[in-house]
């Protein structure tokens, strides 16, 4: 199960055969099933998750509405955590639950400095990490600014097709901030007769 943390590493940083080893050492496996939260509102996030198989969705109630918000989905070779409440080690502000059954591999925080500080190179890799999930944030709010609800859905399409085949369309509704009707009626005009 390791070996798919390692060919992500890969992408961006090599690691030597004692690395790879070492590595192994500071990651614990957990399964979730679905409805099973990996983290929960006013919880410190305690580990740092990669996932192996399966999908998660992040996201908070609208205190008003009482409805659910999706922040986000995190599916294989993803990584689902509360940044924030990880770092600083301060309750979180939203959920982490799992949409389907999920294989993930787990850090605590105080392993992951110590890894950190045992394998330098892998600051780099994390580094990265972080600077592609801030692009995809800034991105979304500029599209979610810019685009009306058929463009973002058609976008979302194109951008995270592994997404879309995986998560039910509520939960896209929900992320696209639009009813499930309204994208129930965008995907009717765009399905093939």
């Amino acid at each position: 199960m390791k070996e798919l943390l390692i060919k992500s590493i890969a992408k961006y940083v090599k690691l030597n055969s004692g690395e790879e080893a070492l590595l192994e050492n500071f990651w614990t496996e957990k399964t979730l099933d679905k409805g099973d939260y990996l983290l929960r509102n006013g919880e410190i996030c305690r580990t740092d998750n990669f996932v192996l198989q399966g999908a998660l969705k992040a996201f908070y109630i609208n205190a008003e509405s009482g409805k659910e918000k999706i922040l986000y989905f995190a599916i294989e070779e993803w990584w689902a955590t509360d940044i924030e409440s990880f770092r600083k080690q301060k309750p979180s502000v939203y959920n982490i639950q799992a949409i389907e059954k999920t294989e993930l591999l787990q850090i605590r925080y105080d392993s992951f400095q110590e890894m950190l500080r045992q394998i330098p190179k892998l600051e780099r890799f994390f580094r990265i990490i972080l600077e592609n999930y801030l692009g995809s944030l800034q991105r979304r709010i500029i599209l979610n600014n810019i685009l009306d609800a058929e463009q973002r859905y058609l976008q979302f399409l194109e951008s995270y097709p592994k997404i879309a085949d995986k998560v039910p369309q509520y939960l896209i509704a929900s992320y696209l901030g639009i009813s499930a009707e309204f994208l129930s009626r965008i995907r009717k005009k765009y399905k093939p007769h």
